[in-house]
Parts: structure tokens; sequence; C-alpha cells
């Protein structure tokens, strides 16, 4: 919780210099949405007592973005994003919702006005909802984001951006305490948006 505390306290320090940036030079600002293929998302389910359970689904997630770009080598972002995952194991069913709030900033370089390779970081919280058998819990929690991609730009309103991301969740208590599931997923993504207020 601390750490969320100190993120949310920086992002507000931030708010005003970057407004003041973008009011003096029209940065760009855009909006979007983001299609991810989870890789093998892991809801790790470990007991205080009892056998744990990792349980990996590969299934798609749906996400928005709102963002401004600072820079030439500068972007920073708002990116909210729903995932799920479910299964049985024996008598147990497993259900998961899982919904995440960052903060990206990615560093790029541009190629010919269209093509933009970047790296990226991401700091958060998720909310995590889960039913594992006769439990019904949820968590808002840390969460953290690396990412890889290039970007594409079709014209001067619509790009598009491909990408790969290591994204670690957060976690989920379970029966006061008796258990804990975490959750992280390594993700492609598909991209687009469409920009505004072009310099």
């Amino acid at each position: 919780m601390k750490k969320l505390l100190i993120a949310f306290c920086a992002l507000l320090l931030a708010s005003p210099v970057m407004a003041d940036y973008c009011d003096e030079n029209m940065c760009d600002n855009y909006v979007g949405f983001r299609i991810h293929k989870n890789e093998n998302i892991a809801f790790e389910f470990n007991p205080e007592y009892g056998k744990s359970a990792t349980l990996r689904r590969d299934n798609f997630g749906l996400g928005a973005v709102v963002g401004n770009r600072l820079s030439d080598y500068v972007k920073v972002e708002f990116e909210t994003s729903y995932t799920g995952g479910e299964s049985q194991r024996g008598v147990t069913d497993f259900n998961y919702d899982v919904w995440a709030n960052m903060f990206n900033m990615y560093l790029f370089q541009e190629y010919s006005g269209a093509v933009s390779p970047y790296v990226g970081v991401g700091i958060g919280a998720t909310g995590i909802w889960a039913d594992v058998g006769i439990h019904s819990d949820m968590s808002f929690d840390f969460s953290y984001q690396a990412m890889v991609g290039v970007n594409f730009a079709l014209n001067n309103r619509v790009d598009v951006n491909l990408g790969l991301k290591y994204q670690y969740y957060g976690a989920v208590e379970h029966g006061n305490d008796l258990a804990v599931t975490d959750v992280s997923a390594t993700e492609f993504y598909f991209g687009a948006v469409y920009k505004f207020g072009l310099k």
C-alpha cells in the first residue's frame, strides 16, 4: 500500500508539469484501444495448508488508453484493461477477474516519421476478484509492467502498435489469509490510437 501511495503522489506532482509543457508546445494527445493475448497468464494459488495449484490460461483481454506525446522521445499514458481466467480442479472452481489501471511511460525513437520502436514501464493498481471454492474475495494491489514494441503511423491521425509485455498484476488473499493467489502474465498486444492536438 505504501508503494501505491508513493506512486500516486508522484503522479499528482508530475501532472501540472505535464499540463504546462503541453499547453506551451501543443503536444500530441491520443485515445485508443488495446487487445492483449495472454501467454500462460498464471494464477498461482498457494494455500497455507494443502497443495498449491497454478492455473495457466491463454486468453484475450481488452483495454483502453489515453496519452500524451511529451517530446520527440517520451510518451506517457493511462491504460485500463480487463482479463480473467477460470478452471476446475477436482471439486474446486477457480474464477478470477482482473482489472488493471496503469500509468505508463515510454521512450521511443522515430524513423522516417512512420516507424517508432519503443520500450516502456508502468506502475499502477489492479483490482482482482476471486471465487475459489466457497471463498469470494477481492483486493486492490500494486502492479507493474515492462513493455517493448513498435508503433506504426498510418497517417497524421491514426497509429497502430504491436508489443510484448510482462505484467505482475498483484495478489488476492482468500479466507482470512488461509491462501493467496499471485497473478502475473506475459502478453502480446495490438493497439490503435487516434491522435489529436497535433503540432
